[in-house]
């Protein structure tokens, strides 16, 4: 990263409405929001926003770009696509070599008018007077023509803070505003919005090994309202601890509140979903494994599931009752999962989720990018794990999935050592034909330029890849990595 330090400067178009200091386009005003859209372009459908955190801009390396990939007809990959970069018109700051840029990403309508803005994180970013790699969030509206007005959400407070390694954004103070949540280095903040009015906020501060912490949101408690969760650990850094813990919102203390905890264990991957059909929210732990020193209270089921990467279910409970206190654990060698548990599988890295046959029940799409292909090794491989009246596992803890890779028929290219095939996953309707349709990114691709596969409504019949090159990016020499982050929904 240069030296150099610079303030974020950028002007805010008259036109755009303005939510708590952040730029949004027209349609702030809008009452209750809808549903959450991915709709960046306003066209009708889910777009999907791939960061690239390692991609070059105007020459700097490790600069980094979003590419947000438009959806239309034949789903996402065939219609073309916005780069979006802090040289755009209107994104604050400059491009500079290792602010990696992208290396969060989530589409979110935040103000209700259908159209979803787009927030990205640049933990590299040097900030004045706060010293380098303080890290920025920024929010980048959506419109039919292009990239709208943008804006700095947060900045980190100090050097090496790294705000921007993480980020989501849901109601989760029950009013019409999202909270946008913000992971950096050993901390995860919250700037929580509310009408004209915002404030900034501490969810959690405490060692993180280095690593950002792993963000979803869902209504664990059943009160009708979004809750947070935060996974986390570290080892011998000072001290071994690992936890995840759920957290709510406290009107009466403006602060969030901690009502569930699993300590032990050590988490890549979260996803919320309702797997089994029963209204409640449940939560998918991806790639757990037992962090403690001693087996206190096997936090990610039983030991000999975590092998190559164990996914552990907590699921919800009515109002009142105990989250959580329904389990169940399962990896390659469950029973009705394709492939066999090696250590070093990463099964349950990634995670994503959507009811991709439309029965009523959650399916949870869970990459494993150190997956061997015969003998490609780390190649990579994704699942299709469908849920089920008992949830992921039936009564006899037999899994209903599919897996692909590259050389499943059907899916375009080849398996090759180390394409890390399912380092990244998505689901969204981006065809609009009402069926949830996957993507799995392999940033390892070509030399590690990366691309990205649409498995149309969770199958390989119809599937494509897009890679910087078939999109038209520059830089193709490079090792841009693209595939990894993906957000969509």
């Amino acid at each position: 990263m240069p030296q150099s330090r610079r303030i974020l400067t950028y002007a805010i178009a008259a036109a755009a409405a303005v939510t708590a200091g952040i730029a949004l386009p027209p349609g702030a005003a809008a009452a209750a929001p809808p549903a959450a859209t991915s709709d960046f372009n306003g066209d009708g459908y889910a777009d999907l926003a791939v960061g690239v955190p390692d991609g070059t801009v105007d020459g700097r390396a490790g600069a980094g770009y979003v590419n947000v990939v438009r959806g239309g007809p034949r789903g996402v990959g065939a219609h073309g696509s916005i780069r979006v970069t802090q040289a755009t018109p209107e994104v604050p700051g400059t491009p500079e070599a290792g602010d990696r840029f992208g290396a969060s990403v989530a589409l979110t309508d935040l103000n209700g008018d259908g159209i979803a803005e787009l927030l990205a994180g640049a933990p590299g970013e040097d900030v004045t007077d706060r010293g380098r790699d303080a890290g920025t969030v920024l929010v980048v509206g959506g419109s039919r023509t292009g990239p709208g007005p943008g804006s700095t959400v947060l900045t980190g407070p100090s050097p090496s803070a790294a705000y921007g390694t993480s980020v989501a954004a849901a109601h989760l103070t029950g009013g019409d505003n999202k909270t946008i949540v913000i992971g950096g280095t050993d901390k995860v903040v919250a700037r929580v919005i509310q009408g004209e009015d915002s404030l900034v906020t501490t969810v959690v501060a405490a060692p993180m090994g280095g690593r950002a912490p792993a963000l979803a949101t869902g209504d664990f408690d059943s009160d009708g309202t979004a809750d947070l969760a935060v996974a986390y650990w570290t080892a011998g850094r000072p001290h071994t601890q690992s936890h995840v813990r759920l957290w709510k919102w406290d009107a009466e203390r403006s602060a969030f509140a901690n009502f569930w905890n699993t300590d032990n264990a050590g988490v890549t991957a979260l996803a919320a979903g309702d797997f089994d059909g029963d209204g409640r929210d449940d939560l998918a732990l991806g790639e757990c494994r037992e962090i403690a020193d001693e087996n206190i209270d096997d936090p990610c089921g039983p030991e000999r599931l975590a092998k190559g990467g164990g996914i552990h279910i907590h699921y919800g409970s009515r109002a009142g009752g105990s989250f959580g206190s329904r389990a169940q654990t399962l990896n390659q060698d469950t029973a009705g999962v394709p492939g066999a548990a090696e250590d070093g599988d990463r099964f349950g890295a990634a995670l994503a989720v959507a009811d991709v046959n439309r029965d009523g029940r959650d399916d949870l799409v869970a990459g494993a990018p150190g997956e061997a292909i015969g003998s490609k090794a780390e190649a990579g491989a994704a699942w299709l794990l469908r849920g089920g009246a008992k949830g992921l596992l039936d009564a006899g803890g037999r899994a209903d999935s599919v897996a692909w890779n590259q050389d499943t028929p059907g899916v375009p290219g080849v398996a090759e050592a180390g394409d890390a095939f399912g380092a990244a996953t998505a689901t969204a309707d981006h065809d609009a034909d009402r069926v949830p349709d996957v993507t799995v990114g392999a940033p390892g691709e070509n030399a590690s330029l990366g691309a990205a596969w649409l498995l149309p409504k969770g199958s390989a019949g119809g599937s494509l890849a897009f890679s910087p090159r078939t999109l038209g990016l520059p830089y193709l020499s490079t090792a841009q990595k693209y595939g990894n982050p993906l957000t969509s929904r």
